[in-house]
């Protein structure tokens, strides 16, 4: 399996592609109908030059959305938006930490929604993970300065055609 760039449109298609050919995620989503959105910190020394939003919209087991989102698109349609640095979404999809603690630690911050339906959907969180690790990530922090000067240059690219 083919290792993709973290925050990246490749990343999150190969994950999406893959989410129908595990039927425990639909399985487990069965109850959920949630958009939830994930705020990438800005963090230059990572090539993140500004705040990346990306998202989940599920329904009823059905993975119906796997994207980037705009800031707009995210207040209007998300009913959670979840914020950290890089460093700490990768200590999440490295299942170093568990999303719960972390959370509750405030090292993950609750930008929108309701904290007590975070809480309540905090045991999904682990089959979240799995969905967003379907494939083998690469993570800024582990490129070579050219591979960081290469996803830099993609990422603007990327982030214009895709208005995020």
């Amino acid at each position: 399996m083919e290792t993709a760039r973290y925050c990246t449109p490749e990343w999150l298609e190969a994950c999406a592609k893959g989410y129908p050919e595990k039927p425990r995620f639909a399985e487990e989503f069965q109850k959920l109908i949630m958009v939830v959105c994930f705020r990438v910190n800005a963090e230059p020394a990572w090539g993140i030059e500004k705040d990346i939003l990306f998202g989940a919209q599920i329904d009823k087991g059905q993975l119906l959305k796997l994207v980037f989102y705009s800031e707009d698109e995210a207040y209007k349609d998300a009913d959670f938006i979840l914020t950290a640095t890089p460093q700490e979404w990768k200590k999440i999809l490295r299942k170093e930490n568990k999303f719960l603690t972390d959370f509750m630690l405030g090292k993950i911050l609750l930008e929108k929604g309701s904290k007590v339906k975070v809480v309540s959907l905090a045991p999904h969180s682990t089959t979240l993970v799995d969905v967003l690790t379907q494939v083998p990530l690469q993570f800024q922090d582990e490129m070579t300065p050219e591979e960081l000067e290469a996803y830099r240059a993609y990422s603007r690219e990327f982030r214009q055609r895709l208005g995020v």
